[in-house]
């Protein structure tokens, strides 16, 4: 796919100002980026962004939120 075919995604709870991480689904493979540096991507498998997703629904990664 060429990248000015992506569809780029943010959480409705996203900072304004240009500052949000976005996905984009790319054949494959999830596409990862911020907004503020948006011709940096990082390409991860399905598997992977699975694996990453079922860690956040099960609270794994919470304490880097806290202050």
């Amino acid at each position: 796919m060429f990248e000015e075919d992506l569809v780029w995604i943010k959480s409705r709870t996203s900072i304004g100002s240009n500052a949000c991480v976005e996905l984009a689904p790319d054949g494959d493979a999830v596409l990862l980026r911020h907004s503020r540096h948006p011709d940096q991507l990082i390409r991860f498998t399905r598997a992977e962004m699975a694996a990453f997703f079922d860690g956040v629904r099960n609270y794994e990664f919470d304490h880097m939120l806290d202050d």
